[in-house]
């Protein structure tokens, strides 16, 4: 049995949440998980595995590392325990816009003579076809 204080069960749990997914090396002997430096490899292990077994997160092992997966039910459940507003969700459901600039092959559209917009150049362009020749 581990034993595992309220401070460290915290700070997984905020970062469960705030991610959404957490991966974990399957090695006890660890003696820090790779993305919180403060609290054992082995302490995230068992409130993950004590997760996975209440159906909070799903859980996929490939290659000795364990991915955990963040489910509806354990949203809730962590909003309970967190204390979090019903606003507040994880990042892996933020949807992210990309980065465009707007407009940003308007002006250059009429400036490569193909009318394709750079495709068509060269002995097989000019848009007449498969077989028609030159």
């Amino acid at each position: 049995m581990v034993l595992i204080s309220k401070k460290n069960r915290r700070v997984i749990l905020e970062h469960l949440f705030k991610e959404g997914v957490m991966c974990v090396k399957h090695d006890p002997n660890a003696s820090r998980h790779n993305e919180l430096e403060d609290i054992p490899n082995l302490q995230v292990m068992m409130v993950l595995r004590s997760l996975c077994s209440r159906a909070y997160v799903t859980e996929k092992f490939n290659w000795q590392w364990h991915y955990y997966f963040l489910t509806n039910e354990g949203i809730d459940y962590l909003r309970d325990v967190l204390h979090l507003p019903a606003q507040v969700f994880p990042s892996t459901l933020t949807k992210q816009r990309p980065a465009r600039p707007a407009l940003a092959g308007a002006d250059t559209a009429g400036e490569s003579g193909g009318g394709k917009g750079g495709w068509g150049k060269g002995k097989w362009g000019g848009g007449k076809g498969y077989g028609k020749g030159e």
